[in-house]
């Protein structure tokens, strides 16, 4: 007679549950999100990535109908995300887009979206596997 392995089970351990969602919790921070969570914030980064070279508020801000005291506020919340990068020069800050940190944070996600629930099933998931 040989002894039978216990039946593993599709879902993940507890522990590793818990550590999934510890990881996650820690990338998934709010701060970065709340950033990337406004129309206008967004247009900003989208005019700043699309300039490709540093640029100052003003040549950044025509493509939001907002002051550019706002303008500058909404970039302040991005640097402080660390979304994009600002520099001094004189009178005027430069912006840059940081551009390893959104995909650092972004593949982290994912591959921690990947690990947490690769258990887990879901017609997209299936359709991606099956290629």
């Amino acid at each position: 007679m040989s002894k039978q392995e216990p039946a593993q089970s599709c879902f993940p351990s507890a522990s590793t549950t818990e550590a999934c969602c510890s990881l996650l919790g820690r990338l998934l921070e709010p701060r970065f999100f709340k950033a990337l969570g406004d129309g206008n914030r967004i247009a900003l980064l989208s005019r700043l990535a699309g300039l490709c070279r540093p640029c100052t508020v003003s040549e950044i801000a025509c493509c939001c109908p907002v002051d550019l005291s706002v303008v500058s506020r909404h970039l302040a919340i991005l640097r402080d995300a660390g979304i994009v990068d600002a520099q001094r020069r004189g009178k005027e800050v430069l912006y840059t887009v940081n551009y390893d940190v959104l995909a650092k944070t972004f593949r982290q996600i994912a591959d921690a979206i990947d690990t947490c629930c690769s258990g887990a099933s879901s017609p997209q998931r299936k359709e991606r596997e099956n290629g």
